[in-house]
Parts: structure tokens; C-alpha cells; sequence
């Protein structure tokens, strides 16, 4: 060893663990923990920042013994450092809007020539001359990634940029800016003279028809190395990461079509080009799909994009009945024919298909050049308004300001035309409730903010009122407004004392409102309320409050009761009552429900059973929150209650769907499985959803201990869920004949859709209930055909392994229920070892190692005392033991999966010898040896050890050999308690390290 290489190594043994903070990039150099830096949650500094450092340190200039500044040295640090930044780049999966977002212009420029040095692009070639089809793939990459970001760039530059306010003069600052400043400049220069060069580059990869591939941080590794030891991999076809056909066409297209558009301002046939790029890029996103992993396009950008186009080229065939509302509106305000933008907002009030953003934007256009000295624009600017308003109130928005400005002194034409614009805005024959309820209230609002009664008339006698109000509310409208005083001009009244003023009534009603909102004693209430109907008869004081909600259902019922103080009373009391039962304020919710229900029983049967049955919903919310939570079984006279309300048949009482949903949960949570199994009447089955589905959960737990060809009600249950989780999809044939698929919605042939059924799950509490209900959606999730690891859970073999039609199951939507159900299962009993065990295999599904670690530890500690006893072997199966494997070796933990390997029923002698064979361990490697039980695997670590010159460790492993409980002559029993021990204390090491 020679001297220079004996001080290395005694710097590198003497280095500390921690990296200093001002020579961090030289710790990763030197140390090789690049990646492992790259895999924290959140690494500092960020990945882009490395890239600025890396290159930073490499470009920079050395300084000769003469003082002369040269370029920066091509010696093997600076070449490292330029690979490191490549590999960070590689991690980010070279995605251009991370890497333009972060670094600037000219580092963003000298990585992606680094890029092009390393994928072997001849320096000084152009890329025009080469032939894309012919190179590599990577190669091909480069060039396009390049020249991608080329244009890119220039489009980027076109765009204005707020600048940045100036903090406190720093000359060296100042120096650094101007420097870099200058530099963007120059390299923008040359990517605009070579601009055409890079358009030529990206239309033949449009006719490109293989995939491509990028390189990642192995194929940058492996071009590291020496010739010799690469063997060509990096020049195969399929090294790397894999960019497919339709995503890189994809990129290519959207990139086009921006520079194209940009060009389009001096040549206005290239905005031709432009759209029949993006339109080919919205083709290629429905193709692969918006959620592709390597093709990020802004969608809402593309829409504007393309939006834009259909204004700026409209298609030549095309007539004005063809052009899209986007061009109608342009090509009427260029022309000055704002009467035709009218007709077009009217027409678009039954529509909705312009966005009010862009109609707002129209609107303020005009009120602009009315303010510029176009007084003809006064009146348009009105009637554009007033479309604008009546859109927003068939939304359900508020009126705008801009609209109560330009009404503040009506006039009969701008009646006629506001009434004119109403009427053409909704269909009488087939309006909807809400458009109807949304136009009448304009009105009514309308005729309330006018002081001249000729006008109201004129609203009022009109047929679009006379249709959407009823006779009585049109004939309260016009009463209130013949009684109201005409406003008093109180410029001309004498100013009197504060004091003097007597409290009016108004006062008055307002105080006792206020205390009728915050009471919540029934007696008060109702005193409150005949004080409010002696003061005043034209009120109706249960809006007084918009939180006063009741369902839909009730509401119709209370709201048709003829005295209006027993209305607002009955009405008041449920809503209070209700909104203190989802506060979990249960005594004054009792209170209020019971003292409505004294109030309807005297007069409406209907009510009170609608009270009834709130009053069962109540008692078992308190039930569940209460002695429920500890254990204790509800009074049998509730449980009696329960099964009255499922089995009731009264006609034309309104029910709510919560309280059949909450019924059943109650009688499956409390194993209440005979009377659903064999009690429940059949026309319940027929008509209530949530009961054929506690029955069929009930009958499939009664059928548990029996042979498997008995369950019948398994498979009945089986197919009940799989419907649910169906879809339908929807065809529409095209101009050109051929039918494509439109969009997916939930199947309505199920007895619920899926929100429902999940919503009705996380009311259960009971863990056989929850397992089986888990085990069947790990079975479906499983079905899927493209599934690489299943999932495990319990009674998983009950249910059948195929499905006739695969395609018709939305499986994204049984994924994402699998992780719900199990997060709410975890969130009931977080010690369920099997509900665990599925949560480790999802995570190992999606990759997730660390987080399937942690929770196959938690699993067989959960179930061991924290491995003080043996994990049951039905918990640690030799599937669960080979995933923990896997996620040790994906982590670069190698020595934890040698001691894995000795947890098999046979050890994986194969595994284990491969696994330590690595040098490049994360794990503590040697100080693990003491939790080795096989003398095989001591006597390889021995013999390795010896083999690479490594004493210190080859001295570990023989003395652990040498321990005396590990004598092959000891009795079996003696054996086993020297493995059962070491199992112990290394899965409890491993806990502390992942929990």
C-alpha cells in the first residue's frame, strides 16, 4: 500500500458519523450515501439543490502556480461530481417541470449537456443530422430531452416575469446576478438561432414507433465504470427506464404546440399547426390516461390552449352555426355586433357550457371601453350584466354588485328586457325544482328592492311570475308591497336625541329572535315563539336561522301544517334536536324530541311516528356512546324497539335511510345474527337494502364453521358486493363510425352504491363482522388479473376465486376501499394481528417496504407480548416470513435477510449465502451475528470473511460459533430454546428500529 493511499484510509476510519454541514456534497462524494440521502421523506438540502452544488463545484476554474485562471480541471472528482448531479436528475425521472421550476437556465443547460456527453452524443454533431431510429434508446432520450427543454425555454421566455423586489445592495450579490443574467441571455441567443433545428428534432420523433428509454442512477453506475466491466448493458434496449411510445409523443406534441403558438404572433398560419398538436395531445392523454407516472401535462393549460385556438383558427368549412361559443363571442366583439353576444349569453343560460369566468371577463371588456367615452356601451354593458345575473341565480350565486349598480334607477325597458332575459333562460315544460326555486326568489327579490309599485305590476302580472309562483305568495308579495310606507328622505328630518328614540317593534323581534336561536329548552322556545306571533303575523320564524336544518323528508310533512306558530314550533324542535344529537348532546336532544313528540301527537298520527323513530335513532347513538363503548349489551326493551322499526309497514310515513342503516349496524354489532338470519321478514329483504345485507353477513358468520360447500349465503354475499363495486359504461359513435367509451359510471343494478356501503361498514364494530367484511374485498381485490403480490387475510378461502366478467368490477375503486376498510378496522382494535397483516401486504404491494416492515413487526408483536412468547405460526406464515425477505433486501439490508432466511420451516440457505455475499449492507452487519442460530450460515460467514481479508469480522462469527448452546450435541430442546431466544431479541431490535 502506498503512502498516499495508507493517510486515506486512516482519514477514512477517523472521519465521524455525521458530515459536517459546510462540506456535506464532499461526505456524499466520498461516502457513496447519495441514495440513501435521496430515500429520507425529506432530505436536506433537496435534491435540486445537490444538482446546483455538484455542478457548481465541478465548473469551477483552478488557479495555476502562476496565479492565471483556468478551466475547471477533467480530473476524476469533477467527473463524479457532474454524475452525482446526473443521478440526482435520474432520481427526479428527469421530469422537466421539477428541474425548470428549481434550477436556473445555465445549470439546467450544463446537465443537460452532461447528459448528452454521457449518453455518447458526438460533441459538435447537430442533432438534426442524426437519425433517431438508429440510435440507442437512451441516446434518443437525451436528444430529446434536450431539445425538449429547448423550445420549452424560449416559450418560457416570451412569457413577462414579475420581477423580484431588490433586497439590501450586496456587490457580490449584485456580481452573481448580473453574471448569471448575462449568461441566460447568451444561452437563450443560441437555443433561438437553433430553434428550428430543435422543431425539426421533435417532429421526427413524432414518427418515432418504438419506446424509449431514459437512463436511471444503475445505468449511470454502470456507465461509470470501466469499459470491461459494463458487458454492454447499457447499450441494450432495455436498459433503463421505460418512456413508452404514446407518452413520449405526448410531450413531444404538447411541447410543439406551445412553441408553435408562440411563433404564431408573426405568422398566423402557424397557429394551424398549434392546434392540431394539442388537439393530438388531449388524443394521447385519453389513450394513456391523465395519471400516466411519466407524462405531466397541465390538462387546464392544454384546455386554454385549445380554447384559444378555436378562436384564432376557426376551421375554414365552417359556419357560424359549426363555430364553437369561445369564436362566436370573439369574432361579435371584433366586429362590434354586441346585440349577437347578447343572444349568444341568453342562449348560454340554458346550456352552462361558457364558464362565468370567461363571461365576467367579456363584461368587464365592456365596461372598460364604456368608461373610455363609448356611451352607446352603457345600455349593452346592462344587458350583459343582467344575462350575467340571471346565470349566476340559476346557479344559486348571489346577485353581483355590478348588477344592484346599473339597477338602481329601473326603467320599463330595463324590466322588459331583465323579463325578457328570464324567460328565455329557463324551459317551462321540464324545469327543476331548484332553477324554478332559484328564478322565483330573483324575482320576489326584485320586486322587494323596487319602490314604484307600476313597476312590481309589471313583474307580477307577467307570465313566467304567474307561473313559478303560487296564487298565494303572489297575492302576500303584492299586499306587503301596498302596505310598505314609501322610504322617508332623511336630509329633510330634524336630527333628534338618541334617547329620545322609542325601541321599536322591530327591536324587539330582533332581541327574541336572537334568544329563540340560542335557547335550547322546549318551554322557552315555545314561549318565545307566541310572544314573536302576537308582535307580528306575517313572519315565519323557522328561517330565522340557516342552521336550522331538517331532512328533506320531514320537512315537506312539518312545513304543511296550517297554524304557522304549530309549524314553526314542531319544525324548531326537530331541527334543535337534531343538531344536538350530531353534538352528541344527547340530554337536551332528548328533551326536544320529547317534547315535540307530546306536541304531534295530537294532531298528526304521521309525525309522530316520525318522532318515534328519531327518538330509537337517539337512544341508540347515547347507547353506543355511552355504556355501548365499554362492552355492556343494550336493554333488551332497545333491542326490541330495533326490531320493531325493521319489521314496521305504515303507509306514507316518511323514513329516513340513516335510521335503517344505524338498525342494522346495531343488531350485527351486538351479534344479533338469528333473529337477522332467521327472524327478519321476507318483505323487508325485498325492500330494505341494509337488511338484505345484514342478513346476508349474519347467514355467512352462522356458516363459518361448516364445510365450504355448505356456504351458500357466501356466495350470495359474494355477488351482492361485486355488483355493487360494478360499473357501467356509457358508448357514443363518432363522426367517423367508430364507438368509444365516453366515461365510467357506478352501476345502478346494485342494492347501494359503493359510498353507501362504505359508509354503512364504518358503523360496525364487531371484528368477525369487520374480518369478513375485509376478507371478501381482499378476495376481489385479488381477482384482478395484473395482481403481482396478493394480499392475505382471514376466511379468504370462503369466497369464490373468480368473477365471469373482470371488466365490469371498478378494481381502482375496490383498492382504495380495501384501504379504507382497513384504516377504519385499525382505528377500532389497532392490535388485530390479521387487520395488520393486510396492512403490511398492502403496503408491500405498492412498493412501501419500510411501512410493511413496521407493520408485519407490529403484527407478531401485537400477538407475542412483544415477542416475549412465540409469534404463533399462523401469523409469521413462511408468505409472511418471504415479504419481510424481500423488504430487508430491497432496503439494502442484508444481513437481516440472512437471519430471515433461519425463520423459514426450511432455511434459505440459497438466499441467505447471496444475501451476505453483498458489501454494500445498510444494516448493522456484524453486530447482528449474535442473533444467528445456524451453524451453516456462521461456518459461510466464517469462510467469506476469511475469503475478502476481513479478521476483525471473521472473529465475530467464530466466536458466535463458538457458543456452547449451539453444540450440535445438545439435546433438540436445547437447541430450540437457543433459537427461540435469539428470534426473540433480534425481532424486538427490529421493532426499535421500524417502529
Amino acid at each position: 500500500m502506498s503512502a498516499e493511499a495508507a493517510d486515506r484510509e486512516a482519514a477514512t476510519s477517523s472521519r465521524p458519523c455525521t458530515p459536517p454541514q459546510t462540506c456535506w456534497f464532499e461526505f456524499l462524494l466520498e461516502e457513496s450515501l447519495l441514495e440513501k440521502h435521496l430515500r429520507k421523506p425529506c432530505p436536506d438540502p433537496a435534491p435540486v439543490q445537490l444538482i446546483v452544488q455538484f455542478l457548481e463545484q465541478a465548473s469551477k476554474p483552478s488557479v495555476n502556480e502562476q496565479n492565471q485562471v483556468q478551466p475547471p480541471p477533467d480530473n476524476k472528482r469533477n467527473r463524479i461530481l457532474k454524475l452525482l448531479a446526473l443521478k440526482v436528475a435520474a432520481h427526479l425521472k428527469w421530469d422537466l417541470d421539477i428541474l425548470e421550476k428549481s434550477l436556473s437556465v445555465p445549470v439546467l443547460n450544463m446537465l443537460l449537456n452532461e447528459l448528452l456527453c454521457i449518453s455518447k452524443v458526438p460533441p459538435g454533431t447537430k442533432h438534426i443530422d442524426m437519425d433517431l431510429a438508429t440510435l440507442p434508446p437512451t441516446t434518443a432520450m437525451a436528444i430529446l430531452l434536450y431539445n425538449r427543454w429547448a423550445v420549452r425555454t424560449i416559450v418560457q421566455s416570451s412569457f413577462p416575469v414579475k420581477q423580484a423586489k431588490p433586497g439590501p445592495p450586496q456587490l457580490s450579490v449584485m456580481n452573481h446576478m448580473q453574471q448569471e443574467k448575462e449568461l441566460t441571455e447568451n444561452i437563450l441567443k443560441v437555443l433561438k438561432e437553433q430553434a428550428s433545428d430543435s422543431i425539426l428534432v421533435l417532429e421526427a420523433a413524432l414518427k418515432l414507433n418504438k419506446d424509449l428509454y431514459v437512463h436511471t442512477m444503475r445505468t449511470l453506475d454502470l456507465l461509470a465504470m470501466e469499459p470491461g466491466m459494463v458487458n454492454g448493458e447499457t447499450e441494450s434496449f432495455t436498459a433503463g427506464l421505460k418512456i413508452k411510445t404514446e407518452e413520449m409523443q405526448c410531450q413531444v406534441c404538447y411541447d410543439l404546440g406551445a412553441a408553435y403558438f408562440q411563433q404564431g404572433s408573426t405568422s398566423s398560419a402557424v397557429y394551424e399547426n398549434a392546434r392540431e398538436k394539442f388537439f393530438r395531445t388531449k388524443e394521447l392523454i385519453a389513450e394513456i390516461g391523465s395519471l400516466s407516472l411519466h407524462c405531466t401535462i397541465d390538462e387546464k393549460r392544454l384546455a386554454g390552449y385549445c380554447q384559444a385556438c378555436d378562436v384564432l383558427v376557426p376551421s375554414s368549412d365552417s359556419t357560424s352555426q359549426q363555430l364553437t361559443p369561445y369564436s362566436q363571442v370573439h369574432i361579435c366583439l371584433r366586429s362590434g355586433n354586441y346585440q349577437e353576444v347578447i343572444k349568444i349569453f341568453i342562449e348560454d343560460n340554458l346550456t352552462f357550457s361558457l364558464p362565468v369566468q370567461f363571461r365576467q371577463s367579456v363584461l368587464r371588456e365592456l365596461f372598460q371601453k364604456a368608461q373610455q367615452g363609448h356611451e352607446a356601451l352603457d345600455e349593452i354593458c346592462f344587458k350583459v350584466c343582467a344575462c350575467n345575473t340571471v346565470r349566476d341565480i340559476l346557479e344559486g350565486r348571489t346577485i353581483s354588485v355590478q348588477f344592484n349598480q346599473l339597477f338602481l334607477r329601473p326603467n320599463k325597458e330595463k324590466i322588459d328586457f331583465l323579463l325578457e332575459v328570464c324567460s328565455r333562460s329557463i324551459t317551462l315544460e321540464k324545469p327543476s325544482e331548484s332553477l324554478k326555486g332559484n328564478m322565483a326568489a330573483f324575482l320576489k327579490n326584485v320586486c322587494l328592492g323596487l319602490e314604484d309599485l307600476q313597476y312590481v305590476f309589471m313583474i307580477s302580472s307577467h307570465e313566467l311570475f304567474i307561473t313559478l309562483l303560487k296564487d298565494e305568495e303572489r297575492k302576500l308579495l303584492v299586499d306587503q308591497m301596498r302596505k310598505r310606507s314609501p322610504r322617508v328622505n332623511l336630509c329633510i328630518k330634524p336630527v333628534t336625541s338618541f334617547y329620545d328614540i322609542p325601541a321599536s317593534a322591530s327591536v324587539n323581534i330582533g332581541q327574541l329572535e336572537h334568544q329563540l336561536i340560542l335557547s335550547v329548552d322546549p318551554w322557552r322556545i315555545r314561549q318565545i315563539l307566541i310572544e314573536l306571533h302576537g308582535m307580528t303575523s306575517e313572519r315565519q320564524f323557522w328561517t330565522v336561522s340557516n342552521k336550522w336544518e331538517v331532512p328533506s323528508v320531514y320537512s315537506g310533512v312539518i312545513l304543511g301544517i296550517k297554524d304557522n306558530l304549530t309549524r314553526d314550533l314542531v319544525y324548531i324542535l326537530m331541527a334543535k334536536g337534531l343538531h344536538c344529537s350530531i353534538v352528541k348532546d344527547f340530554s337536551h336532544a332528548k328533551q326536544l324530541f320529547a317534547a315535540c313528540l307530546e306536541l304531534v301527537t295530537e294532531f298528526s298520527p304521521k309525525l309522530r311516528q316520525v318522532m318515534l323513530n328519531e327518538m330509537l335513532l337517539l337512544d341508540i347513538h347515547t347507547h353506543e356512546a355511552g355504556t355501548g363503548q365499554s362492552g355492556e349489551r343494550p336493554p333488551s326493551d332497545l333491542i326490541s324497539r330495533v326490531r320493531g322499526y325493521l319489521e314496521m309497514r305504515l303507509p306514507d310515513i316518511p323514513l329516513r335511510q340513516v335510521i335503517a342503516e344505524e338498525c342494522v349496524a346495531f343488531m350485527l354489532n351486538w351479534r344479533e345474527n338469528e333473529y337477522l338470519t332467521l327472524q327478519v321478514p321476507a318483505f323487508l329483504l325485498q325492500s330494505n337494502p341494509y337488511v338484505k345485507l345484514g342478513q346476508l353477513l349474519a347467514a355467512t358468520i352462522k356458516e363459518l364453521p361448516g364445510p365450504k360447500e355448505s356456504r351458500r349465503t357466501a356466495k350470495d354475499l359474494w355477488e351482492v358486493v361485486v355488483q355493487i363495486c360494478s360499473v357501467s359504461s356509457q358508448h357514443k359513435r363518432g363522426n367517423d363510425g367508430r364507438v368509444s367509451l365516453i366515461k365510467q359510471r357506478e352501476s345502478t343494478l346494485g342494492i347501494m352504491y359503493r359510498s353507501e356501503l362504505l359508509s354503512f361498514i364504518k358503523k360496525l364494530r364487531e371484528p368477525l363482522v369487520l374480518t369478513i367484511i375485509l376478507s371478501l374485498f381482499v378476495k376481489l381485490h385479488n381477482v384482478r388479473e395484473d395482481i403481482v403480490n396478493d394480499i392475505t387475510a382471514e376466511h379468504i378461502s370462503i369466497w369464490p376465486s373468480s368473477i365471469p366478467n373482470l371488466q365490469s368490477v371498478d378494481f381502482e375503486a375496490v383498492a382504495i376501499t380495501v384501504k379504507e376498510l382497513v384504516r377504519y378496522a385499525l382505528s377500532i382494535n389497532p392490535n388485530n394481528y390479521s387487520w395488520l397483516i393486510i396492512q403490511a401486504d398492502i403496503y408491500f404491494a405498492t412498493n412501501q417496504y419500510s411501512a410493511a416492515l413496521h407493520y408485519y413487526l407490529q403484527a407478531g408483536a401485537v400477538c407475542s407480548d412483544f415477542f416475549n412468547k412465540a409469534v404463533p405460526p399462523d401469523v409469521y406464515t413462511d408468505q409472511v416470513i418471504k415479504r419481510m425477505i424481500k423488504c430487508c433486501s430491497l432496503l439494502n439490508c442484508h444481513t437481516q435477510v440472512a437471519i430471515l432466511c433461519q425463520f423459514l420451516r426450511e432455511i434459505d440457505y440459497k438466499t441467505a449465502f447471496k444475501s451476505l455475499q453483498e458489501q454494500n449492507s445498510h444494516d448493522a452487519m456484524d453486530s447482528y451475528y449474535d442473533y444467528i442460530w445456524d451453524v451453516t450460515i456462521l461456518e459461510y460467514l466464517t469462510y467469506l470473511h476469511h475469503k475478502r481479508g476481513e479478521t476483525d469480522k471473521r472473529q465475530i462469527a467464530i466466536k458466535a460459533i463458538g457458543q456452547t448452546e449451539l453444540n450440535a450435541s445438545n439435546p433438540e430442546e436445547v437447541l430450540q430454546l437457543a433459537a427461540q431466544r435469539r428470534k426473540k431479541k433480534f425481532l424486538q431490535a427490529m421493532a426499535k428500529l421500524y417502529f
